[in-house]
């Protein structure tokens, strides 16, 4: 391919990526990155198309046009690769790298230094593009290979930029008045039509493999407090069998229909919030927590003894007894009861266990609410 099918090739890559993008965006409007990714993509384009003009009648103009837009589209896509990784605003970032390569080579390009620039263009490239590759190499938890790859193909890219401008350097072009025309340049081009396709697949491939993430979150988890929901419960420990020493603590907020009827279900849900931040302070970090339905919560605890289980319930209804909602109608407070039912020697299934924790909570409930009950367990068969 000539120099100049390989930058139609860049031209219509990039035109095809940033719609895909834009397409991609407009049904997913959570991953604003996205939409970041595609806007610097366009300005390489933009960069592309002033390269070529460039090449075909060299002015100062041209030359300025096609650095800055260089120097935009990277550090947008600096940006667009924090905002994918913490969710941060592209926008300072975005400024202070495209800022820190524009001001130094647009002075030299006025004063004729166009080959020094240059230089500073593609060396700045390459510190851009490594500044890139470096946060998804961070963030390569979340997704291995992917995230690896793409940082591969960003540093492959950089150092394509800083090939160019050595070549330049080797050969002391200070002054040009022309595009370098050599095979650091033309690999550049190559590189970036590799990479430009490759990293914009991975990144729509991250961005759907997210929000499957997020429908599978919003699935299994309760949308007023964030707890498990009961199907995620069962979908963890429907299998499993429940020794002696593991158990459910199963809690019920106390008169919660009166509350509702009295304060209002805004207040209802706030006491149930309320209860969820109360228990997350007391529980393990291997400790399962859930809403069950309506005011009753479940936590399953393993390797835990009978008096270890009911000092845990305890804390949990002792701190959200001790807490005041500040309501229209005045300061309001709230119990809750438990009931924690254990497994056994044979092994124990989810629904026995869920059923001694019920009995336990009906018992508790029974005596007059504010209590912690027990089933009995067997160590030995």
């Amino acid at each position: 391919m000539d120099f100049t099918s390989l930058l139609l090739a860049v031209t219509l890559s990039g035109l095809c990526l940033s719609a895909t993008m834009i397409s991609v965006w407009t049904s997913v409007r959570r991953d604003t990155f996205l939409l970041t990714w595609a806007g610097a993509v366009l300005l390489l384009v933009g960069h592309v198309i002033a390269y070529w003009v460039y090449v075909q009648s060299p002015s100062v103009f041209a030359l300025a046009c096609l650095m800055v837009l260089l120097a935009s589209g990277l550090a947008v896509l600096y940006g667009a690769a924090h905002q994918f990784s913490a969710g941060r605003s592209p926008l300072r970032r975005s400024l202070l790298a495209s800022s820190a390569v524009i001001v130094p080579e647009v002075p030299l390009v006025l004063a004729g230094y166009d080959g020094a620039a240059l230089v500073v263009e593609n060396f700045g490239a390459l510190a851009v593009l490594c500044m890139t590759a470096w946060v998804y190499f961070q963030n390569r938890s979340e997704a291995p290979t992917p995230m690896v790859a793409i940082a591969v193909m960003y540093a492959a890219c950089g150092v394509s930029f800083g090939l160019c401008g050595l070549m330049v350097v080797l050969d002391g072009q200070w002054v040009i008045g022309y595009a370098p025309d050599n095979w650091a340049e033309d690999l550049n081009i190559a590189v970036a039509v590799g990479s430009m396709t490759g990293i914009g697949a991975l990144s729509l491939g991250l961005s759907q493999s997210r929000n499957a993430a997020r429908h599978r979150a919003a699935a299994l988890s309760d949308p007023l407090t964030g707890a498990m929901n009961r199907r995620a419960l069962f979908m963890r420990y429907g299998e499993k069998r429940f020794g002696p020493f593991m158990a459910i603590i199963m809690f019920d907020l106390d008169h919660f229909k009166k509350v509702n009827d009295t304060y209002g279900h805004a207040v209802g849900d706030l006491a149930l919030r309320t209860f969820v931040d109360v228990a997350r302070r007391h529980l393990r970090a291997d400790d399962d927590f859930a809403r069950l339905g309506g005011e009753e919560f479940g936590v399953v605890v393993a390797r835990i003894t009978k008096g270890q289980a009911q000092s845990l319930a305890e804390a949990i209804c002792r701190d959200f007894a001790a807490v005041r909602l500040e309501t229209d109608l005045g300061p309001l407070t709230c119990t809750a009861s438990a009931g924690i039912g254990f497994g056994d020697a044979e092994g124990a299934s989810l629904e026995e266990v869920m059923h001694r924790a019920d009995m336990a909570l009906y018992e508790a409930k029974r005596s007059g609410r504010n209590r912690i009950e027990c089933t009995s367990f067997r160590l030995a068969g």
